[in-house]
């Protein structure tokens, strides 16, 4: 995983649709959230047993029920806005967490240099309702251009405050397939008041965690290099059909 800074880290499926609609939690180096750019580590926390694709292929998560919905954009509805990313810090953890939402369904990614986890869900009544691998969950309530919500995973649970953010922040992911390894990444990419980007993300080649590369903060969705993969990063539009 990369640190807190330009860059950092992510993960997903057997098959991209398989990868994506299962949460998958993970384990990444220390993560630096003062840093403007960063590099990859390949250290594993001892919470984190299987790759993102492989989770994704052992267990579908199921959505938490009476899922909420997400985020502010200027498409509204009476219960809320129809599409809307959110972004920002988790609390007392260091780590980003980003959500986005799709008419009633909603997509989310967290990752703070130990672990990451994928989750899949509902946006219904401006409440968010996510589930990911291994018991990892996710929940928001949308309003006052934020999602305000909890999060566990691994056995651990914090808080966040996640405004609603535009691009090119928000959520990235890419695929590839080198030699009969599936490579897959992901971000969460937000911008700072100060200027200059924030990433975080993870990078596999089938069971083994590589080093993720760094997005263009400005053009995330450039292509970058991972391993010997050329990788063609997609932004939630590019992928959220693939994950229900």
């Amino acid at each position: 995983m990369s640190r807190l800074g330009p860059v950092l880290t992510l993960a997903a499926g057997a098959v991209l649709a398989a990868g994506l609609g299962v949460a998958s939690v993970t384990a990444a180096p220390v993560a630096d959230r003062t840093a403007t750019a960063s590099t990859t580590g390949n250290t594993k926390s001892p919470e984190s047993t299987k790759s993102p694709e492989n989770a994704a292929n052992d267990q579908t998560a199921r959505p938490a029920e009476g899922t909420p919905r997400a985020t502010p954009s200027p498409t509204r509805t009476a219960k809320g806005p129809a599409k809307a990313d959110y972004g920002g810090h988790v609390d007392r953890n260091g780590g980003l967490i980003a959500i986005s939402v799709r008419g009633d369904k909603a997509v989310g990614y967290f990752c703070d240099g130990r672990s990451e986890a994928w989750f899949k869900g509902d946006a219904v009544g401006g409440k968010v309702g996510l589930a990911g691998f291994g018991g990892a969950a996710a929940g928001a309530t949308l309003g006052d251009g934020k999602a305000k919500g909890w999060l566990k995973v691994g056995g651990k649970r914090w808080t966040f405050d996640a405004p609603v953010v535009r691009k090119p922040s928000g959520l990235y992911r890419a695929t590839a397939q080198v030699r009969g390894a599936k490579i897959r990444a992901g971000w969460i990419v937000l911008k700072r008041p100060q200027g200059g980007f924030t990433q975080v993300g993870a990078a596999f080649a089938g069971e083994e965690q590589i080093q993720v590369p760094e997005l263009d903060g400005e053009r995330p969705t450039e292509p970058v290099t991972a391993g010997e993969a050329t990788l063609y990063p997609k932004d939630v539009d590019g992928f959220i059909e693939e994950m229900r």
